[in-house]
């Protein structure tokens, strides 16, 4: 079987990585285009959705190819056996990437129509449409002039969507992000931790998750329920000795990273305190933070001045072998941060992600 995986544009080799280590073989990762192509097995369905970290959504890929109109997109879907609809509602979720004269909406509409006149014509049944609570979702993606058809196995809600999230910071991260933010620290159980700027605790929640094997996404549903069952992973959690540590400015914002913490049973496995990320101490082996860009909560004079703090603090609370990891929608700011610092990038890496441009700097010193 084919599949792809979705993810946010960026972090196509750390998902590369997952996939691998789960059982599939990649076969094409599009560095910066959010999309993991591999082969596997149906077995990998409930194996990654269960325990995808950096992965979004796992489609089994029905169809792929290059088309030069909507009527064209309509041919080719038309031409898919859609056998595994019997006694099935469907949907269609579209998404649209790329300058076309139609939208996202034409595109479902279109391809809905394909899919039902393709199944009347092969089995003389007209399939039902559900709009809201499908049985099976059909995913079709247009990128540019590709089109890419196939079956949605996780559902409407993707996978970066954690069960464990019952606060929510306004600007909190990704959690597929802060886990490949966690792979590039090259942390592991033998390292501390620490986020001085927590926020609702997302960074250290999934470096704790990571850390004890918790899956990331077990207390869920998935589409793939309809078509091969309820199938679950059976996995050995650990209660491996951490040393996680989040620190957040904001009282308010602390509760809330206890509360999502508590909600994903690693409270004990992460130290949380009130504290000012330009006055941290101690000596750590991965910093990994994801600070304010000032698009909601400051001013850029103000984000400057603190990101120029921050790693002058941060420089004291490393060593040789240490990572420092910082996420921005500031470049700009940071890079001035990181020179005064005298300290070292190893990389700035493009991720996209929530509608904005962000760089992840990996830093030493």
């Amino acid at each position: 079987m084919e599949f792809y995986a979705t993810l946010p544009p960026g972090i196509e080799d750390i998902a590369s990585d997952e996939i691998e280590e789960l059982g599939g073989k990649v076969f094409e990762s599009r560095f910066g285009k959010g999309r993991v192509f591999f082969h596997g097995t149906s077995s990998l369905v409930p194996k990654l959705n269960f325990l995808g970290r950096s992965i979004e959504r796992i489609v089994i890929l029905l169809f792929r190819g290059y088309f030069q109109s909507l009527d064209e997109i309509y041919r080719k879907i038309y031409e898919i056996d859609f056998h595994f609809l019997e006694n099935k509602t469907f949907a269609v979720r579209s998404l649209r990437s790329g300058v076309h004269n139609f939208t996202s909406v034409d595109v479902a509409r279109v391809a809905g129509q394909a899919v039902i006149d393709s199944y009347l014509k092969a089995y003389g049944k007209r399939l039902k449409v559900n709009l809201n609570e499908p049985q099976v979702i059909i995913r079709v993606d247009v990128i540019e002039n590709e089109l890419f058809v196939g079956i949605d196995t996780t559902g409407d809600w993707a996978l970066h969507k954690r069960w464990w999230r019952v606060y929510n910071h306004p600007a909190h991260l990704n959690s597929t992000i802060a886990y490949a933010m966690v792979k590039l620290a090259d942390w592991n159980k033998n390292k501390t931790l620490l986020d001085p700027m927590c926020g609702s605790g997302t960074i250290p929640i999934e470096a704790a998750l990571f850390g004890r094997k918790i899956p990331p996404n077990k207390c869920r549903d998935f589409a793939y329920f309809n078509i091969f069952g309820k199938q679950l992973m059976k996995i050995a959690e650990s209660r491996e000795n951490l040393e996680i540590y989040g620190i957040e400015k904001f009282e308010k914002h602390l509760r809330g990273a206890r509360m999502n913490a508590t909600n994903a049973g690693v409270i004990d496995t992460i130290n949380f305190s009130l504290g000012d990320a330009t006055k941290i101490s101690g000596d750590h082996d991965c910093i990994i933070t994801n600070p304010p860009y000032g698009l909601r909560i400051a001013k850029k004079g103000i984000i400057a001045n603190l990101y120029k703090k921050f790693c002058f603090a941060a420089k004291n609370c490393i060593h040789d072998q240490s990572k420092l990891v910082v996420i921005t929608s500031e470049s700009k700011l940071m890079k001035r941060a990181i020179e005064a610092a005298n300290l070292s990038v190893i990389e700035r890496r493009y991720v996209r992600y929530g509608g904005l441009d962000t760089w992840i700097f990996t830093i030493t010193l």
